[in-house]
């Protein structure tokens, strides 16, 4: 079985410029360190949203030393 690509030349191959895919490459690595600090704050704001759910349905509470706790027993 002979793959297509050697019977017949594709397209992709056929229009690749060296000197085109160079600068493309040098443009993307200029542009990772901004696509970097926009992901991190992306996470750092999901985080906070996360944060603030957890904390929406958190009931703080004051425990003095003399009180009585229930304590969860663990199978082990």
């Amino acid at each position: 079985m002979v793959p297509a690509e050697i019977q017949e030349i594709s397209p992709r191959f056929q229009n690749f410029v060296a000197e085109e895919s160079n600068e493309e490459r040098k443009v993307s690595l200029d542009l990772l360190d901004e696509v970097m600090e926009e992901a991190r704050i992306k996470a750092e704001a999901l985080k906070r949203k996360v944060e603030y759910r957890y904390n929406s349905k958190l009931r703080p509470r004051q425990f003095q030393v003399a009180n009585l706790v229930m304590r969860k027993a663990h199978p082990y």
